[in-house]
């Protein structure tokens, strides 16, 4: 299984910045046929659980990456190789064999040598940010009447550093599913995609913190930044003035927005009407170091952004199985699904706004995804009356 990390840097770097296939891999130290079988590969669909056999290495692999880390670190005549380590293992009770080992020390090199690439050294936040170079990102809690009811809502801000334009999107739950959904949606209106994107450490991003900037990074996190082609960048833990534009954008919302904002029938409208007034207050506010409006600097930073493009197809996947009544159960809600799929299992595809049941290959329906609960707070049933027609004529 190709590491999607190494796959989402040597795409952007091949697809984006135009790089030769020899310089990637002077870079990278990988072979130019492991970096065609990358590119040919495409992006990196997302992998779910699956059965995972057990490996004679796995008792010993904290201790060989300890002592890969620690070769790697002298000069190459007193390194051990990798037959000096296999050895070595033999004598602590690894009966696997020798190819086991060297395959896991070449991936731990290969993503070493990506993290460099990435991550570099000496990391600092640079006082000023060139055209088309980084977005920020971030979330707020905020308040709506949607529907006649005064609603909890999760904000996504985008901000693009250089030309400062923002823009903001309103969802029911911090979710993957609602993340993709601000991404593509906010590069539509800033007009692409910038070379990077820097955010904190959210757990719809990062599964786990390392040392220094070093992240776990969540796999369809990493697929979504893949097929976008730009780089992301994780803040220190408690450095939110690393990414200070967009928390200002945040606090300066509250007061441009967010108290002047009317109340609307559904989300769908509020969002339509957050997107207007973004647009419009580019217009109204002075960049402030550059001269002009917001929207005068933007107008020239749309032409250092990467066109955006086609959607990222955000869905998170669940395994569910349809009950005997031809339901299947999500978030305390049921939605039914065609009578011969009745007690058997199916992939369900959550988006932030719908509902994708497929089985074998094909779709099988798509409901509209409901987030509320009724005045009980119970959950509610969407049925669709043709799915039972099967049951109907058997019956009948």
């Amino acid at each position: 299984m190709i590491d999607v990390a190494t796959l989402s840097v040597i795409r952007r770097w091949a697809l984006r910045e135009q790089l030769s296939i020899r310089e990637i891999a002077r870079r990278t130290g990988l072979s130019r046929n492991t970096i065609r079988k990358y590119l040919r590969a495409g992006e990196a669909e997302p992998h779910y659980a699956k059965r995972v056999s057990p490996s004679k290495l796995d008792p010993f692999k904290s201790k060989l990456s300890g002592w890969i880390k620690t070769e790697a670190g002298r000069s190459r005549k007193q390194r051990r190789t990798v037959k000096q380590m296999y050895v070595d293992l033999q004598a602590l009770g690894y009966s696997g064999s020798c190819n086991r080992v060297a395959a896991f020390a070449r991936v731990w090199h290969e993503q070493r040598l990506v993290a460099q690439q990435t991550t570099g050294r000496g990391t600092f936040v640079p006082l000023a940010f060139g055209s088309g170079e980084a977005f920020q990102f971030d979330w707020s809690e905020d308040w709506a009447v949607l529907a006649g009811v005064r609603t909890k809502l999760q904000v996504a801000h985008f901000k693009l550093s250089h030309s400062r334009a923002f823009y903001l999107r309103a969802y029911p739950l911090q979710t993957h599913e609602m993340l993709f959904d601000a991404h593509n949606h906010a590069f539509v209106v800033l007009g692409g995609v910038p070379r990077r994107g820097i955010y904190d450490n959210m757990r719809t991003a990062v599964d786990r913190v390392r040392r220094g900037k070093e992240r776990d990074v969540n796999a369809r996190f990493a697929a979504m930044v893949s097929h976008f082609l730009f780089e992301a960048e994780f803040c220190n833990p408690a450095s939110g003035w690393e990414k200070g534009q967009v928390e200002n954008n945040v606090r300066d919302a509250r007061h441009r927005l967010w108290q002047v904002v009317p109340p609307f029938p559904s989300l769908p409208d509020l969002n339509a009407w957050l997107e207007k007034r973004c647009v419009a207050l580019w217009h109204e506010i002075e960049h402030g170091k550059l001269p002009g409006t917001v929207a005068d600097v933007w107008a020239q930073e749309k032409a250092t952004l990467m066109p955006m493009p086609r959607p990222f197809d955000g869905f998170v996947e669940h395994t569910k199985r349809v009950s005997p009544t031809c339901l299947v159960h999500f978030e305390r809600n049921r939605y039914s699904v065609p009578a011969p799929y009745a007690n058997r299992p199916v992939s369900l595809r959550v988006y932030a706004d719908r509902l994708v049941i497929a089985a074998e290959g094909q779709i099988v329906c798509e409901h509209q995804r409901l987030i509320e609960r009724n005045h009980h707070g119970a959950g509610q049933t969407v049925y669709d009356w043709r799915h039972y027609l099967a049951v109907l004529q058997r019956n009948g």
